[in-house]
């Protein structure tokens, strides 16, 4: 558990319905550490896009709190621009799927869209602009259009989207679903590299392959939307009957070897 002056990011008691009829988080309680990485792990359907939504300020609870750096994160709240800037400017959600982000007419548009909104200076914007492409690789990439990339580079700009605001919490849904081994690779890579840069990451995730490396602390969540478990990766994952209650291995599933 991160020490309580260390907290930046936090939920008590979170309840929210669908159509106030589907229930997706039900008494959700959870503490995030600056600096920390961890893994909301949890079956299909269990809340965790949810979550991460409501931390990343698109969603609301029905009732419960969320704070985030000391200050209460409500849609009133949001709706106050300079409350909204720094919050958007601290704060950076990586979807599942980057055609969810993707939208402008060219890659170098797509990146200088965030600091613009923002309000940053123009030659700011192209600065950072340039040297994100540079950091993903992706500055051969800068006056194509979207539709022309492969899924691997759209989750690259996608990525880059976000960086470009240099966040100092990053939010990633199921960040190696749907990719191919080599950019699955690279994303694993850059979320270390990013953790070692002093980035906080929230990620949700189904995938126990690869928890060891991109997270240090795992929520687990149940298929009743709640937090059933908090511990480091290692603890959760000798917990067999833990994972097979959550719907996250199934009976014939191999021991665990360290």
């Amino acid at each position: 558990m991160p020490c309580a002056d260390e907290i930046i990011l936090s939920v008590h008691d979170l309840v929210h319905r669908y159509l106030d009829r589907y229930t997706a988080l039900d008494g959700v309680s959870l503490d995030i550490g600056r600096g920390e990485k961890v893994a909301l792990l949890g079956a299909n359907g269990c809340g965790k896009s949810t979550l991460l939504k409501v931390l990343d300020g698109l969603l609301f609870a029905d009732t419960g709190t969320y704070e985030a750096f000391g200050e209460k994160v409500t849609e009133d709240a949001l709706e106050d621009e300079q409350f909204s800037r720094a919050f958007r400017s601290r704060v950076g959600f990586v979807f599942q799927n980057a055609d969810a982000m993707v939208f402008s007419p060219t890659v170098r548009e797509e990146i200088a869209f965030g600091p613009l909104t923002m309000g940053l200076d123009t030659d700011v914007v192209e600065q950072r602009v340039v040297d994100t492409l540079a950091m993903l690789d992706i500055a051969a990439l800068a006056d194509r259009a979207p539709y022309q990339l492969s899924g691997g580079q759209k989750k690259r700009v996608a990525i880059a989207s976000v960086l470009v605001m240099n966040p100092e919490v990053l939010l990633f849904d199921e960040p190696t679903a749907a990719l191919d081994p080599r950019t699955q690779q690279w994303l694993i890579e850059l979320m270390v590299e990013l953790h070692h840069a002093g980035k906080t990451i929230v990620l949700a995730t189904h995938d126990l392959d690869t928890l060891e490396v991109i997270a240090d602390r795992c929520a687990v969540m149940s298929e009743e939307h709640q937090i059933v478990r908090t511990g480091t990766v290692g603890e959760v994952l000798d917990d067999r009957r833990l994972l097979l209650d959550v719907n996250l291995i199934h009976e014939r599933s191999p021991l665990r070897r360290a």
